[in-house]
């Protein structure tokens, strides 16, 4: 097998496109899209303006990248949290509650996709900075599902029609909290999400 190492370059790479992603989330975050800038970002993430010149074109780049570097780090969290779980409800409930979670402690950076950029209408699908991130969310239910038919607590759904509906519900709850269209609590919105899935799909 072989294995692919990283660079001096590739590491160096991988430590400062981090660490501007991370300023530019509170920047974001705090002063919305249309106010932060691309200096905002520099100073919070102690570089120089032509530093994140050097990674993104434009300020909008760089919000897409620091969007797809957080859900990232949800998910891989939640990788190795579903791997400890033993049933696939807990599986399930762990992924919804994870997502909706990190939405809420994120909830003003949301904010900034689902209304300054004008996004709350289009698909994530038919983003191009967001279509690979969507699939990939789809796989990891997917992969639930693919293991909870096999033990037999599942119905023999279609799996990545499933996949796709499961992640578009738990959008729709999502943009709700996210927009402070709903009063309801975290774990109320949980417990709905699952409840309405597991009813649907369990054997």
């Amino acid at each position: 097998m072989s294995t692919i190492l990283k660079t001096k370059k590739d590491v160096v790479t991988e430590f400062r496109t981090a660490g501007i992603l991370e300023a530019a989330r509170r920047v974001f975050a705090t002063k919305g899209f249309n106010d932060a800038t691309v200096d905002d970002i520099a100073n919070a993430a102690g570089v120089a303006k032509g530093t994140i010149y050097l990674y993104y074109k434009a300020k909008r780049d760089i919000y897409f990248a620091a969007l797809k570097f957080g859900i990232e780090q949800m998910f891989s969290a939640l990788e190795t949290q579903l791997k400890a779980e033993s049933t696939i409800e807990a599986k399930l409930r762990a992924l919804i509650a994870g997502k909706l979670a990190y939405c809420d402690e994120n909830r003003d950076f949301f904010k900034i996709y689902y209304s300054e950029l004008g996004n709350l209408c289009i698909h994530p699908a038919n983003v191009p900075e967001l279509k690979a991130l969507y699939l990939d969310k789809a796989k990891v239910i997917e992969s639930i599902l693919k293991e909870g038919i096999r033990k037999k607590v599942l119905r023999n759904v279609r799996t990545e029609q499933a996949a796709f509906a499961i992640t578009d519900i738990i959008r729709g709850v999502v943009i709700q909290r996210v927009l402070g269209a709903t009063k309801s609590r975290l774990g109320q919105d949980v417990d709905f999400i699952f409840d309405l899935v597991w009813k649907g799909i369990a054997a």
